[in-house]
């Protein structure tokens, strides 16, 4: 991504780690959920960015649960031709409230749900699919979303482990934030 371009993180666990791991030189160019925290804010917030400024790269970074409950805005993106990148983070449970379980009962509880085929479901959007299947397909496979200029959706399994390790991390920072 490009300084000018734009970023929308989505509520959970991505949110988190993209808040924390993803640099930004321009303001207005990560566009987080913060408030009420919102889910499902990226896909149809990214289409906005795209519309709003044509010219930049837009990216949704959401998790598998929040991209499920506004994924419907690929038809429109794809009919309307506006085009922007959906980076779904899959790890087949609410993993933002797994996290905060595990953190404060010590155990997590109903947060798992079964996914459709991420590349099948963008497709019958008209939208174009892709699947990582290693780290090191990821770049690439970003890359090449974003040139192709169309709408895509992008499926990145993640392990989640070590969600409180960076909790611990954070827990040990201080001063004025």
């Amino acid at each position: 991504m490009g300084r000018e371009d734009i970023v929308l993180a989505d509520t959970g666990a991505v949110k988190m780690w993209m808040a924390r791991m993803y640099p930004t030189y321009e303001p207005n160019t990560m566009l987080v959920s913060n408030g009420l925290s919102s889910m499902g804010f990226a896909v149809p917030g990214a289409l906005a960015a795209k519309l709003a400024y044509p010219r930049r790269r837009v990216l949704a970074a959401t998790g598998d649960g929040a991209f499920l409950m506004n994924s419907q805005e690929l038809e429109t993106a794809v009919r309307e031709r506006v085009p922007f990148v959906v980076l779904v983070w899959v790890d087949d449970a609410y993993g933002l409230i797994e996290w905060k379980m595990d953190l404060e009962l010590g155990r997590d509880s109903n947060v798992s749900f079964g996914n459709p085929d991420f590349v099948k479901y963008a497709e019958s959007f008209g939208a174009r699919g892709y699947r990582i299947e290693s780290a090191d397909e990821l770049l690439p496979t970003l890359r090449k979303a974003l040139a192709d200029d169309v709408v895509s959706v992008i499926a990145v399994p993640v392990d989640y482990s070590a969600n409180l390790e960076l909790t611990d991390k954070l827990g040990e920072l201080t001063g004025p934030f």
